[in-house]
């Protein structure tokens, strides 16, 4: 009888501890990259950390290359319920608010990726922009920033004097002004005519990406000239899910997507960082002219941007983000108190 006992008590632990069916998640998320660029294979590494992590529980479906909607229409896709989760950037959406400048490219603030990143998960940045992106039913979950785009020139660019009245297509919005206020000329146009319009003189140069990526895009081969290290532009992409979808994972899928952010921002910096260098060794010996504005240059962008982010904080949360990312500078040195 004792040994009957001793069985059924051991039958009670066993099924005691035997854990509860395991929740899985299933996410369908798109990205504007594509799968064969330098954020395409991180963002790919991304998924596989996360499945591999989850041990299965959380499947991933990524859409490269905009392949469901168009790029500036995935955060509405995914607070809408068409997809579940945004991995474009937040500069898509200024249209919607203008608050939204100030998570994707604040221009002219931060030197490297890794301060931009500082400012989101030890500045205090994260509790700001939280704010915007539940206001449009989404939450954000982190930030990878591919570091300092370079300009392309047919001109010399080797500080502020070389771009008075220098013509260059430029993304509409806050660039356009800050560069107006330097001398420049910029000019809206779609990426897709660039090329034709360097040949044949109408633009002097262009802001297109990061120097390794405007190299495989052979903007290099017509433009001989280049802004390196970069200083004016820095994107932050973002990763942000339908909130109601995110509020309905378990915490432990949380805490692994949210993670797995985080290395995949490191590892968005240090790849993007090796690849340019590789590039910039690559076109010296091609001829190609590098330009590394002076510190008195570089901080006479600097304040052309910082007197032009209040002219574009319009709502509430964009002048708490303004707010935000210049008391973090402040606090790191960037800008004098």
């Amino acid at each position: 009888m004792k040994f009957n006992a001793l069985l059924a008590s051991s039958a009670v632990l066993a099924l005691t501890a035997m854990p509860s069916l395991a929740q899985e998640t299933h996410l369908r998320i798109q990205t504007h990259y594509g799968p064969e660029t330098i954020s395409g294979k991180n963002a790919a590494q991304f998924v596989d950390d996360v499945q591999t992590m989850s041990n299965g529980e959380i499947t991933i479906e990524m859409f490269y290359s905009s392949s469901v909607v168009a790029s500036v229409e995935t955060f509405d896709a995914a607070a809408n319920g068409i997809l579940d989760c945004d991995m474009t950037g937040g500069a898509y959406q200024t249209g919607k608010d203008p608050a939204f400048q100030f998570v994707g490219d604040i221009m002219g603030g931060y030197d490297t990726p890794f301060q931009q990143l500082g400012w989101l998960y030890a500045g205090g940045g994260m509790e700001v922009a939280q704010k915007l992106y539940n206001k449009y039913g989404m939450e954000l979950i982190g930030w990878w920033v591919v570091g300092q785009e370079a300009l392309a020139s047919t001109k010399p660019i080797g500080g502020v004097a070389d771009i008075q009245e220098w013509k260059f297509r430029s993304p509409p919005g806050m660039e356009t002004k800050i560069f107006e206020k330097l001398g420049a000329k910029p000019i809206v146009m779609d990426f897709t005519e660039v090329f034709t319009a360097l040949e044949s003189g109408i633009i002097d140069g262009a802001d297109a990406s990061i120097l390794a990526n405007n190299q495989g895009m052979g903007l290099y081969d017509i433009a001989r000239n280049a802004t390196y290290p970069g200083f004016h532009s820095m994107p932050s992409d973002h990763l942000a899910c339908n909130k109601a979808v995110w509020d309905a994972m378990p915490e432990n899928h949380q805490r692994i997507i949210k993670v797995a952010m985080e290395k995949l921002g490191l590892e968005q910096a240090l790849t993007s960082a090796k690849a340019n260098a590789e590039a910039a060794t690559a076109l010296k010996e091609a001829g190609v002219n590098l330009w590394d504005w002076s510190p008195e240059d570089r901080a006479a962008f600097r304040a052309a941007a910082i007197e032009t982010w209040p002219e574009f904080a319009t709502t509430p949360e964009a002048m708490e983000l303004v707010e935000s990312h210049t008391a973090y500078l402040k606090s790191i040195g960037i800008i004098p108190e």
